[in-house]
């Protein structure tokens, strides 16, 4: 879609905190997916926080739900970087670390140039 770019939104709940060993695979491995991520085709923005990922940020009332937002040029960038890069050995892992859950992720056109809050994405 000329003019846009895909948002996507993205949350988990933990099954211990983010500084527990039982989350450390986990969390030993953001920064390496991020630049993945960064270096990937069509990547755009990502949300981060005090570090450069956004495990800090509390979006939900659960601390333990973690969020991740991206904008990228679009869904076939997106899905080359979840699907078919370095990303999806992490993702086959989720069982590890995270709950179950029925909703856990939103896609929406924002702007070129519009870097999405997490309130607009909760919202979604």
């Amino acid at each position: 879609m000329s003019g846009y770019h895909l948002a996507q939104i993205n949350i988990g709940k933990l099954k211990a905190p983010i500084d527990a060993p039982e989350t450390a695979e986990f969390k030993n491995n953001l920064d390496r997916i991020n630049a993945l991520a960064e270096a990937s085709p069509g990547f755009v923005w990502r949300l981060t926080g005090e570090g450069d990922d956004a495990t800090d940020l509390v979006a939900f009332d659960d601390p333990l739900i973690i969020t991740n937002m991206s904008v990228w040029e679009s869904p076939a960038a997106l899905g080359a970087f979840v699907y078919r890069s370095g990303h999806v050995e992490i993702m086959r892992r989720r069982a590890e670390w995270f709950e179950p859950m029925d909703v856990f992720m939103a896609l929406w056109w924002v702007p070129v140039g519009h870097e999405p809050t997490v309130a607009e994405a909760v919202a979604r």
